[in-house]
């Protein structure tokens, strides 16, 4: 069936569940056991459970809670509500007990289908007290709830196909609030079919027997977005983590032939095969004839992507050291650019020109202009938002009155159309000396320092900035004058290039490293500026007279 730009999602997943009902769709790991999933029982399930959600005579388009790690149920549980004629709601599985009752109370959910979780305990007191729950089997379900084996069971299977229209709402993804409360995107069959139709040329649709692995969070926009619609137009085979520790084992098993992943996962990958071979001794392996090709082969094999025919990297800016790194290896890593606002994909960097430092250009059926002054990014194209859940005047400010929608995002476009990205216009802030600094730049120059495994830069009210620093798994095993100096060069190297008023003035290695739990990361991985800026508002003029370029946030 030839891809159009007006087949919903479920339409794809009928074709698979007729035409090819027993093949493999879901594969749910359980230490060294898989257990598959077939296009009709994943069907099935759905159908059950969609009945039984049509059992409890909620409003047409209801909102319905959906929370849990990434696992065969959620991808059924999205295909039940879809069926039923609702409206589903993703959350973030690493969400506090407050912070899921907000959104629970924004979104509107009268029902939650709670799945595979590290602490459901901590957040089962935000649920309101009003809302059904449904438990996911497998992964100790709450007794509290309706069982899903009880629905199995007891449901007759929804016997008909419903075909929802393009314009009915899909979907309403929050947003992970890097400032301020997240915000509901709604996104309708139509933004999502779009997407995948304008961007179908990049992402290899015609590939025999595709994998995929699906471990970034199923209620992001770039998993949502891209992987979840490949997979329902292609017919993939999807592969699951089964947990952190066991992600590279489960990747290798996969050997997916398109894998996607933020910035931070692929320095991941970089910083493990460093690890075992250090950076000069495989720049001499791979300047030496026929043994640099095996060399190659084996770290790709070894980190299970030599089936790959598809990289992409998106949710943040990705380092041209990093992209170049790669490159020697034979790996070609196409940038993507977009946001939950325009359903994840605006620009794509074409394989055979990626520019580096650049997210490419447009894909057929966006329109893409700069605002005169500030540079801002705005978009325009059928996979625009329809706006902000229960939030009409944030919609407004975000989409004018001619369909533009406007990112927050600045950037350049060059000669032949290829986007550079250049910051936010929120994150720009202004020096003592009155200079506005765009901080994610300067960020990027770091990214070619192995033992830098996170860095903010700040400053506002400072001469110059500041960055703070958090180590590698790299940096653990050297001693503090070794990291320092290590530093020391990396901020002599890179502060040349730099506009005179940017040049980082300081770098200070913090102690704890920033992440989900302590609030100081998103749950995408991004960090949360405003926040970190808060946590060492109080200590940064003391570490900028500091005597010296590398400050210790404290004794190591």
């Amino acid at each position: 069936m030839k891809l159009t730009a007006d087949t919903t999602l479920l339409e794809h997943f009928y074709r698979w569940e007729r035409t090819t009902p027993q093949k493999v769709f879901l594969k749910q790991p359980f230490g060294n056991e898989w257990r598959d999933y077939s296009w009709q029982e994943a069907g099935e399930q759905a159908r059950r459970l969609a009945a039984y959600l049509l059992s409890l005579d909620l409003p047409p388009h209801s909102h319905i809670g959906l929370v849990s790690k990434n696992c065969a149920e959620w991808f059924i549980s999205d295909l039940a509500i879809m069926m039923s004629g609702h409206v589903s709601v993703p959350f973030f599985p690493t969400l506090t007990g407050e912070q899921l009752h907000f959104v629970m109370k924004h979104s509107g959910c009268k029902v939650l289908l709670v799945g595979k979780l590290d602490d459901w305990a901590s957040m089962k007191p935000g649920v309101p007290k009003d809302v059904l729950c449904i438990a996911f089997p497998n992964y100790n379900p709450d007794p509290d709830h309706v069982q899903w084996a009880d629905i199995m069971d007891s449901q007759p299977p929804l016997s008909t196909s419903p075909i929802p229209k393009l314009d009915d709402l899909m979907t309403v993804i929050y947003t992970s609030g890097t400032t301020g409360n997240p915000k509901g995107v709604m996104l309708s069959f139509g933004n999502m079919a779009a997407m995948l139709y304008s961007s179908r040329e990049h992402l290899c649709l015609d590939v025999p027997d595709p994998r995929v692995i699906s471990y970034l969070p199923l209620c992001h926009i770039a998993e949502r977005g891209v992987l979840v619609n490949v997979v329902y137009a292609v017919g993939v085979t999807v592969f699951f983590a089964e947990r952190l520790d066991t992600f590279a084992k489960n990747l290798v098993a996969t050997r997916p032939t398109h894998f996607g992943g933020v910035p931070r996962i692929y320095a991941k990958f970089q910083q493990g095969v460093l690890s075992k071979m250090p950076q000069r001794r495989l720049d001499f392996l791979l300047k030496i004839p026929v043994i640099n090709n095996l060399i190659r082969r084996k770290i790709i094999k070894t980190l299970g992507l030599d089936a790959v025919q598809v990289f992409l990297v998106a949710a943040a800016p990705m380092p041209v050291s990093l992209l170049e790194w790669y490159e020697r290896l034979g790996i070609v890593i196409q940038e993507a650019y977009g946001m939950t606002e325009n359903t994840a994909i605006v620009t794509v960097t074409p394989r055979q020109d990626v520019r580096p430092g650049k997210v490419g250009k447009a894909t057929p059926g966006v329109q893409i202009k700069l605002l005169p002054g500030t540079g801002e990014i705005c978009t325009k194209s059928a996979a625009n938002t329809i706006g902000y859940y229960n939030e009409p005047e944030m919609t407004a400010a975000t989409i004018d009155s001619f369909g533009w929608l406007h990112s927050g995002d600045v950037g350049e476009l060059d000669a032949d159309g290829y986007l550079k990205i250049t910051g936010r216009v929120k994150e720009m802030y202004k020096t003592s000396k009155g200079e506005y600094v765009a901080p994610a730049q300067i960020e990027m120059g770091f990214a070619v320092d192995v033992f830098i495994e996170q860095i903010c830069v700040m400053g506002e009210g400072l001469p110059q900035p500041v960055g703070l620093v958090v180590l590698s798994e790299l940096a653990a095993s050297s001693s503090r004058e070794a990291i320092a100096a290590h530093l020391t060069e990396t901020l002599d190297t890179l502060n040349p290039k730099l506009k005179s008023y940017e040049r980082v003035q300081k770098l200070v290695v913090v102690k704890e490293p920033w992440t989900v739990e302590n609030n100081l990361m998103t749950p995408s991985l991004k960090i949360r500026r405003m926040q970190v800026e808060k946590a060492f508002a109080k200590q940064v003029h003391d570490w900028y007279g500091a005597a010296g370029k590398v400050i210790w946030e404290v004794e190591r």
